[in-house]
Order: structure tokens, then C-alpha cells, then sequence
């Protein structure tokens, strides 16, 4: 996900390391936060493959700075990696997110919907972080007030993302069932 970051982020402008680290940090830190050795690396990589290019400008007041540029190739790596995002990607929140954040990227709408339909199949599955065997608890099942929390949330954040959802496949000519 960070290389998606990466890469998303540079589709809208030209940065320099720092002030990607800042808008990473701002939609994914909360969570994973980015620490420069795992930034520039993943830079470095994306540099190499072709998929984004760095340029040297004088700074303002410090030492120069490299400004990081996407490549027509990697503008393309972008749209191929929204377009068919991995399973991870659709199941797990904080990848769903940063998916979510670039995916207007991907000019064509069909494929947009095919995206979001993805995620409209894996929330309409029956789940629960709690289980009896195979069965999912609800809430209403659990004498834990902290795990009936955890539930009760999780249904609402659901329940909102579902019908967001909806209306935005709706609008996408994609059906929002």
C-alpha cells in the first residue's frame, strides 16, 4: 500500500520526499505510520522500475531537494494497480482506504464499479470478529460490553459504507443493488 501511496499521491503533482512522507503519514499514520526507512526504499524501488523519476532543485533556504516525478509509466502502474486491486486490498480497512483515495485515478467508470462492487460483495458476507465455531456472533449475543462495542461500531461504520456504496454505484451506472 505504500507504493500505491506513492504513486497516487504523485499522480496529482510533483513532490519532494518530505511532503510525500506528510501526506502519507496523513492518510495511513494513524495506523502504520512512515518512517523514512521504509519511504525511501520503496522510493528508490518505484525509481528503478521506471515508474517515477527525481529531480534535484535548489532548495528555498536548506540544501537542495529532490522533487519526485511520476512517469508516464508509472501513471500507468497506478491505473493497473487500482484496476485490479488484491483481495487484501478490498478486505482490510485501512488498504481498502488507501485504495479508495486514488481510485478516481481510474479514468474509466466501469472499472471504478468494478472496484466498489467488489467491496459491496465482501461487507454483504455474514462476519464478525467473534465466532462460535463457524457461526458469527452479533452483539446481541455478547455479555462482554468492550466486544459488544467493538461489534456495535463495526456494524454502524458498516452500515454507512454500505450505503455510500450504493449511491455511488448508482451514480456510476454500476448498480447498487
Amino acid at each position: 500500500m505504500l507504493e500505491l501511496a506513492i504513486l497516487g499521491f504523485l499522480y496529482d503533482a510533483s513532490l519532494h520526499g518530505y511532503e510525500l512522507r506528510k501526506r502519507i503519514t496523513a492518510l495511513t499514520g494513524h495506523v502504520r505510520p512512515v518512517a523514512e526507512s521504509t519511504l525511501y526504499p520503496a522510493i528508490k524501488r518505484l525509481e528503478k522500475a521506471g515508474l517515477l523519476a527525481r529531480e534535484t532543485q535548489p532548495g528555498v533556504v536548506a540544501a537542495p531537494r529532490h522533487v519526485l516525478t511520476l512517469t508516464p509509466d508509472g501513471r500507468q502502474e497506478l491505473r493497473e494497480r487500482l484496476a485490479a486491486p488484491a483481495r487484501g486490498d478490498i478486505t482490510d480497512e485501512n488498504r481498502w482506504f488507501t485504495l479508495l483515495a486514488f481510485l478516481r485515478h481510474l479514468d474509466d467508470e466501469e472499472a471504478q464499479a468494478a472496484v466498489l462492487r467488489r467491496r459491496l460483495e465482501f461487507l454483504e458476507e455474514p462476519a464478525s470478529f467473534f465466532y462460535d465455531g463457524e457461526r458469527p456472533l452479533s452483539a446481541e449475543e455478547l455479555d462482554d460490553p468492550f466486544r459488544r462495542g467493538i461489534l456495535t461500531i463495526a456494524r454502524a461504520t458498516s452500515k454507512a459504507e454500505l450505503a455510500w456504496l450504493r449511491t455511488t454505484l448508482t451514480s456510476l451506472g454500476g448498480g447498487g443493488r
